[in-house]
């Protein structure tokens, strides 16, 4: 899979894109079982015409750009997003950022400069519900329109259901965060299609965990809110030849004055230094709300109580 950032370097695979190519477009927060369907239905048709599959994506999403305040938390920040693509199978991602000028297109300028002469578009496949353009314009039949004018097909994916609903990154959104705060991790995954994840080098901390006597692997989530907070059994891939038991702490630490995101995990019977290396977290099952203690050995404490019930979850 090879990444494209931005508009202006689509020249750069001119010589592969002007034989046309097979396009989605969306935020694809999740990858979840409709994404899934619709970038299958994307490269079933790029094999079939000998062209290159291409999922065009944004950032900062366009709800983030236009209502920050408001925006829904990420299931996934760009680096899980471009790992689970290439997981999938595309051959190419468009990062385009979205700004005031990409905002300001109108929705025949995005067929035109976007889809016809950057990507040389043969075939879009779209959600049902797919907008674009200034104001949210254009719609599928417009789309459709456009395809008629330059010569591309349009396909609408119908809606994904499951267990009786639309399978949407808003629902998953809703399984983490239950009326009680504690997440349905097995009715999310569900709806993923894989397990909920986080992904991410490992970073330096304040080694706190090791001197209260469980020493943890940080990680930087890259996010400003966490789609999911508290204390979970977990599993780490990318670190041995099967994933790895532990215990995970998600959210900002109010014990020790946190103020960030983190995630930090205590690998069971592990003592490899590991720092730089790439890593999954596969959250296995909740524990606890992330709580806040007076002092560190009533932290200390909750910790040794936390690793144990993790161990029994985890039936290790």
């Amino acid at each position: 899979m090879r990444l494209i950032r931005g508009l202006h370097n689509l020249t750069q695979f001119s010589d592969v894109l002007t034989r046309g190519s097979v396009v989605t477009i969306g935020n694809f927060d999740g990858v979840h079982l409709g994404h899934q369907q619709v970038l299958d239905q994307v490269k079933t048709l790029a094999l079939s015409q000998s062209i290159p599959s291409v999922v065009m994506v944004f950032e900062p999403l366009p709800i983030e750009f236009f209502s920050p305040a408001s925006a829904p938390v990420r299931l996934m920040n760009l680096r899980e997003k471009l790992r689970a693509f290439e997981r999938v199978g595309v051959d190419y991602v468009l990062c385009v950022a979205f700004n005031p000028t990409f905002a300001a297109l109108s929705a025949a300028q995005f067929v035109k400069k976007v889809l016809i002469e950057g990507l040389h578009a043969r075939h879009v496949v779209v959600g049902d519900d797919f907008r674009f353009g200034q104001g949210r314009c254009g719609d599928f039949g417009f789309l459709r329109e456009q395809g008629n004018r330059y010569d591309f097909n349009v396909t609408a994916m119908p809606t994904y259901n499951l267990d009786g609903g639309r399978v949407s990154s808003t629902r998953i959104r809703q399984q983490l965060r239950q009326a009680d705060g504690s997440p349905n991790l097995p009715q999310a995954n569900r709806l993923l299609g894989h397990d909920f994840r986080f992904e991410g080098r490992v970073i330096h901390g304040q080694k706190l965990g090791r001197k209260l006597g469980f020493p943890t692997l940080n990680l930087n989530p890259k996010r400003l809110q966490m789609p999911v907070c508290g204390v979970f059994a977990v599993r780490v891939a990318g670190l041995a030849d099967q994933a790895w038991p532990g215990v995970a702490n998600i959210g900002v630490r109010p014990t020790v004055q946190g103020s960030r995101p983190s995630i930090e995990v205590h690998l069971f019977d592990w003592n490899k230094m590991v720092y730089g290396a790439h890593v999954e977290v596969r959250l296995e099952a909740f524990i606890r709300p992330e709580m806040k203690f007076n002092s560190l050995p009533e932290l200390q404490a909750q910790i040794a109580l936390d690793a144990a019930q993790a161990r029994q979850l985890l039936k290790i």
